[in-house]
């Protein structure tokens, strides 16, 4: 069964860099937007970013100059790059596509 399937986050320092990637099995999205969200303990999922097939995007304004998303359709990949890492950063990072829905997320910690 095709799904999504995130990877690249861990724990970094603040004002660190991480690439998030979500992987969609089966040549599922290179023809649709994906979005990234993100969920912090105890808040609701917030949208971070989004891509359309054309390559549009969108972002959060907290996200806005510091998370470039891009996509790779050759290889199924959509990647959020995130810097100028913060300790509010720290959530659990899903992608999202209206075919497949949600992938298990990544967790990302800021942290000295």
């Amino acid at each position: 069964q095709a799904q999504l399937v995130e990877s690249g986050g861990g724990l970094v320092q603040p004002g660190g860099s991480l690439r998030l990637s979500c992987v969609a099995s089966e040549n599922t999205i290179r023809d649709r937007t994906v979005n990234w969200y993100r969920q912090a303990p105890g808040k609701e999922r917030d949208l971070v970013a989004s891509i359309t097939a054309g390559g549009r995007v969108h972002y959060a304004g907290f996200a806005e100059g510091r998370f470039a998303i891009s996509r790779d359709n050759a290889k199924d990949t959509v990647y959020l790059q995130m810097s100028s890492l913060k300790p509010e950063d720290t959530a659990i990072y899903y992608c999202f596509n209206s075919k497949l829905g949600w992938g298990q997320g990544t967790q990302v910690t800021v942290s000295s």
